[in-house]
């Protein structure tokens, strides 16, 4: 065989065996060097290969589908900087623990360091970010060359995916010519059936006999003012349901970030960020238990409250070792599934009536909701309001998704999200909790997603990632864009830069909110995309339910105005503190 024949064999046999592991989605970019791959990817029909222009964004959409999807996706892309531009996709794959698979084409040794055009150094180019690297070396296609390939390609996926998720990141020098003149002979180097070449076993469900178990029930049954705390998890299991049960049967009061899916059920308090600004509320509220499931939720007062729980014993089921306790307070860290945990920890038959101590919770936070509703009654569009709209509007779709973006999106939304009986699923960037990428991950949830996504972003994180949107026109996929545009990024205005005297107006304007001056509905063109611009609570909701029955893409931009959006979160925040302390 020739150099071109022994490369598309082993990458063939490569992207074969990735695909009986379960890989369903790839992404590509445009590139020579990586000729080889792309086609190898494109070929195989069990893919859904997704092209994109950029690099960047189509690292970021192979992130979102991996979200969505709960199975690894791969993204490949050329040699030299074209590598580089997948590290922000791979950073927030590291640290929000999404399954990816990098494969990056490079320049074969003898090309590296003499002067080669698009010949960087690509060993180990994301460092600690990727989970685990390897250069892939592309010898002679005979016996032992595949079956090490194939191995490769069923330890790159299970590594992806199991313990922490994460990148893996495979390099592989190709060699010229890069492409076939004659058709590649048949493979028989797999295993029958289909199967995959190297079988991987998963540790079993907890056991009841498990000793973390017997000590979570010790802790549960001694516990007077326990508190469950469910922060973000992207994974499809039950933990939403099974923390609510728990929490009603125990009752704990369930202090639920949107992004767990758990914010629903008698026990949740929905506005535990607005009861938690209140030192007197904070203080008589002490816990004397901590059990945490998912990530550390973004509230600042919710944290700040965990921080100065002492003496109150502070757990987490954490499986994935995602190591999230920045304050110090965390007195035992379990590796146990925290679905199973949960359920396990249910008794049966649940203990009938409500603790005292949950009543004093679900009081507050239905004096906390009263006052919301009548700070926000009106016809007035606020950010605030629209967190809360956004939720009715997408529970009417059984499968329906928000996908949110960091800064203030998801704030709001922690802040202001209802609780609700079946909650739609809610995904964000939070890994990094950057806005880099936000609008090509939401690209990638809906393309995995069966019912329509709903993307909530503000103006600069949009002109941020304006890119991605030529991937929306390529692919038209059912999304919903809701712009917020308050001319800026309005968290600074939360931030001790928007208060201090100090800095001119228009140096904070121009070099801190950084308004973007773009055109949005052209920005709509650009995807080929509906355009929206309601005025009024009732036309924007009804735009909101119209885009989201609709099959393809709708940007709905909101205007609003980001010195009004502080007056109005503080104003939230004291018609909550009045409410409670007024009802003591």
């Amino acid at each position: 065989m020739t150099a071109a024949v022994d490369q598309y064999v082993q990458l063939r046999a490569f992207v074969d065996e990735l695909a009986r592991c379960g890989l369903r989605d790839a992404c590509t970019s445009p590139g020579s060097r990586c000729t080889p791959i792309v086609l190898s990817l494109a070929g195989e029909p069990r893919l859904r290969c997704h092209s994109h222009i950029d690099e960047r964004v189509a690292g970021f959409f192979a992130l979102g589908v991996a979200k969505a999807s709960g199975r690894p996706a791969a993204v490949t892309c050329t040699s030299g900087t074209a590598a580089a531009e997948l590290l922000p996709a791979v950073i927030e794959a590291r640290e929000a623990r999404v399954p990816l698979i990098v494969l990056t084409a490079d320049r074969p040794p003898e090309l590296r360091d003499v002067g080669a055009g698009q010949a960087i150094d690509q060993i180990k180019l994301y460092g600690d970010a990727a989970k685990w690297f390897c250069e892939v070396g592309m010898h002679d296609a005979g016996p032992a060359s595949l079956r090490w390939l194939r191995t490769l390609a069923c330890r790159a996926y299970a590594t992806a995916l199991e313990g922490r998720p994460g990148a893996v990141h495979l390099n592989f020098p190709l060699r010229e010519p890069l492409v076939l003149e004659a058709p590649l002979p048949e493979d028989h180097s797999g295993r029958p059936d289909g199967r995959p070449f190297l079988a991987r076993s998963v540790a079993g469900r907890l056991a009841p006999d498990d000793p973390a178990l017997a000590r979570l029930r010790e802790l549960v049954a001694g516990a007077e003012r326990g508190v469950l705390v469910a922060g973000r998890h992207e994974r499809e299991t039950p933990l939403g349901r099974a923390a609510a049960a728990f929490a009603a049967a125990a009752g704990w009061p369930l202090l639920a970030d949107p992004l767990s899916g758990a914010r629903s059920g008698p026990a949740a308090i929905a506005h535990y960020d607005a009861l938690l600004r209140d030192p007197a509320f904070a203080a008589a509220h002490q816990p004397d238990v901590v059990l945490r499931v998912g990530d550390l939720p973004p509230s600042k007062p919710l944290r700040s409250w965990l921080a100065g729980a002492a003496p109150a014993r502070q757990l987490v089921l954490d499986p994935e070792s995602a190591w999230q306790d920045p304050d110090g307070v965390l007195s035992e860290s379990i590796a146990v599934e925290p679905a199973d945990a949960m359920l396990a920890l249910v008794p049966s038959p649940p203990p009938a009536g409500v603790t005292e101590w949950l009543e004093h919770w679900r009081a507050a936070d239905d004096l906390a909701a009263a006052a919301l509703e009548q700070m926000l009654a009106g016809d007035e569009v606020s950010e605030p309001w629209l967190a809360r709209e956004l939720a009715g509007a997408l529970v009417p779709h059984k499968h329906g998704t928000l996908f949110v973006a960091s800064s203030m999106p998801v704030r709001d939304l922690e802040t202001f999200w209802p609780r609700l009986d079946a909650p739609p699923r809610v995904l964000c960037n939070r890994g990094a909790n950057g806005i880099d990428g936000t609008v090509a991950a939401a690209l990638g949830a809906a393309a995995a997603s069966p019912g329509p996504v709903a993307l909530l972003i503000g103006d600069v994180a949009l002109a941020h990632d304006v890119g991605a949107l030529a991937s929306l026109a390529r692919h038209p996929r059912r999304l919903t864009i809701v712009l917020v545009n308050n001319g800026g990024g309005g968290i600074f205005d939360f931030l001790p830069i928007g208060r201090t005297p100090s800095v001119a107006p228009e140096i904070y304007r121009e070099h801190v909110a950084t308004p973007s001056g773009l055109d949005f509905e052209r920005s709509a063109a650009l995807a080929d995309a509906v355009y929206r611009r309601p005025e009024g609570r009732r036309a924007v909701g009804e735009a909101l339910r119209t885009a989201l029955q609709a099959g393809g893409p709708t940007l709905i931009e909101v205007r609003t105005d980001r010195a009004r959006n502080v007056e109005l979160h503080a104003q939230a925040w004291s018609a909550v503190q009045r409410a409670v302390r007024d009802a003591s």
